[in-house]
């Protein structure tokens, strides 16, 4: 029996590049600072949707809010094997907490028809909430199945899945459709493939063709790269407010009721430094100490 999976998928930036550069003075992260990639654990459930399609047949879509370079992160999905992919961009959706991304998110995913399955990284590396997901399914009104590790069984509409905890594990069954957020340990995320890189490499919103025609000048003008993205399928839907059947009251910063009172950050100086002479008297030295201050031994 085939499945039509969903997975929410976000672009955030690459937090273990954060330095003193990327802090503003007023605490606040410069995001434009920061290279951007694909969720982690985003990769994972993105990973769990294929496998569900490779083993049992139907379609994976690949759903994100943000604003238009998160493209970038859809074409990695195509690259990986989904069939179709959204971009939810518009300004109103600036400033969203989680209440408000999960109401937008939810509206999309409304907007998208039928499905089984709906998937999603258990936590963004930038906000570590792990609550839109669960969000999401409580506005879908769905059944939800958090920190999935692996998906036991599969069999019509009934799923089967382990959920993994610090302390161990608990297996759960559930009736479709419900949701899944995965953790990271769930499996090995695939990699890009080639012939799926050459087959969408122009593959693109509205905002990137002039990118685009700056690297291929023989697709013409704007117009004309239009007209044959949309009949090759390469066209990535960019869809906004009006698009969608939303409360304008409920999305971005007006739909939030997340007020962020104080932004504390830390910044790590050296305040104590000791040179080792490489030789081996200096190693034996060094060693010794460390045995004295109980800190290996």
């Amino acid at each position: 029996m085939p499945y039509h999976s969903i997975v929410l998928v976000k672009q955030v930036p690459d937090t273990r590049s954060v330095s003193g550069d990327v802090i503003t003075p007023d605490g606040t992260m410069n995001r434009s600072a920061l290279p951007a990639i694909f969720n982690p654990e985003d990769l994972n459930a993105l990973e769990m949707a294929l496998q569900v399609k490779d083993q049992h047949g139907g379609t994976v879509t690949v759903l994100t809010m943000g604003p238009l370079q998160a493209a970038e992160v859809l074409r990695q999905a195509l690259y990986r094997g989904a069939d179709r992919v959204v971009l939810l961009s518009d300004r109103k959706f600036a400033g969203a907490d989680t209440q408000a991304t999960s109401y937008t998110l939810k509206c999309a995913v409304e907007k998208l028809g039928a499905f089984d399955l709906v998937f999603c990284g258990r936590q963004a590396i930038d906000g570590d909430t792990a609550q839109v997901g669960p969000q999401t399914a409580e506005k879908l009104g769905l059944p939800q199945i958090t920190y999935a590790e692996a998906i036991l069984s599969l069999e019509q509409d009934e799923i089967v899945v382990r959920r993994a905890f610090d302390l161990g594990i608990e297996l759960v069954k559930c009736k479709l459709p419900c949701l899944l957020t995965v953790v990271g340990s769930a499996n090995q995320p695939r990699p890009p493939s080639a012939r799926k890189r050459i087959a969408y490499k122009l593959a693109c919103v509205p905002a990137e063709y002039p990118r685009l025609l700056q690297q291929w000048p023989d697709l013409g003008d704007e117009a004309s790269l239009d007209a044959l993205l949309v009949q090759q399928g390469l066209k990535i839907p960019v869809w906004n407010a009006a698009d969608l059947p939303v409360n304008e009251a409920e999305l971005g910063l007006s739909g939030s009721p997340t007020q962020v009172y104080k932004v504390n950050y830390v910044v790590l100086e050296g305040t104590e430094s000791k040179d080792i002479s490489p030789t081996p008297e200096g190693i034996r030295a060094l060693i010794e100490e460390l045995v004295e201050e109980y800190i290996v031994g």
